[in-house]
């Protein structure tokens, strides 16, 4: 058999969410801590499971072309779909639908939104009958654009904000009220309930 599908329902979670590091450093994948972090390792049961269910009997053992449809609920707050990936093959190599993920020689990942529906569907083609083909194309009406920004705690956000905030100014120039000279707020004196503003040696010839 060349050919197979799964669909498996529910948010695709990414295997770097759940992993804890040992007293050597060494990271770890728990499954029974009865902790938040066993949840990838029971997701990756339920795709295994999944897998054999909806393919009973198929051994793909030969270079194949996956195909991916990733379905997050919300447009913006989702997993990296890059790490994605890793995640969907583990499950599907200890299902046994295929020998190694090694085998997946090309893959084209699709990222769509289902508020209702979230899930991903994953097609594997056997290259001895089959190939892909893509192209990129221009659209002739600009569709609308999905803007993303960096997390919260990201340097490149920082350096942004620093960037497009401006720093307040406090040597911005005023002049005096008599003599017309630049001066700074540091080196003022108001008067006139802050409408007239002064320099230092004005102010003192007024007295």
């Amino acid at each position: 058999m060349s050919y197979a599908k799964v669909i498996v329902k529910g948010s695709p979670i990414s295997k770097s969410n759940f992993k804890l590091f040992n007293l050597e450093g060494r990271a770890i994948l728990p499954y029974n801590s009865g902790k938040y972090h066993d949840r990838y390792a029971l997701y990756e049961e339920e795709i295994a499971y999944e897998t054999r269910v909806q393919n009973p009997g198929i051994i793909i053992s030969e270079a194949v072309i996956a195909i991916l449809k990733v379905y997050y609920k919300s447009e913006k707050r989702h997993p990296d779909t890059n790490n994605i990936t890793k995640s969907i093959f583990d499950g599907i190599e200890k299902s046994g639908l295929i020998i190694n993920d090694a085998q997946i020689r090309r893959i084209v990942v699709e990222e769509f939104y289902d508020k209702e529906n979230p899930r991903f569907e994953l097609e594997l083609f056997g290259e001895s009958k089959y190939k892909v083909n893509y192209s990129i194309e221009k659209r002739e009406i600009e569709d609308e654009k999905i803007e993303y920004a960096p997390p919260p705690n990201s340097k490149n956000r920082e350096v942004k904000e620093k960037v497009e905030k401006p720093k307040k100014n406090n040597d911005a120039k005023i002049r005096c009220e008599i003599c017309q000279k630049a001066i700074t707020k540091e080196n003022a004196i108001s008067a006139n309930k802050g409408k007239t503003m002064l320099c230092k040696q004005c102010f003192k010839k007024l007295f």
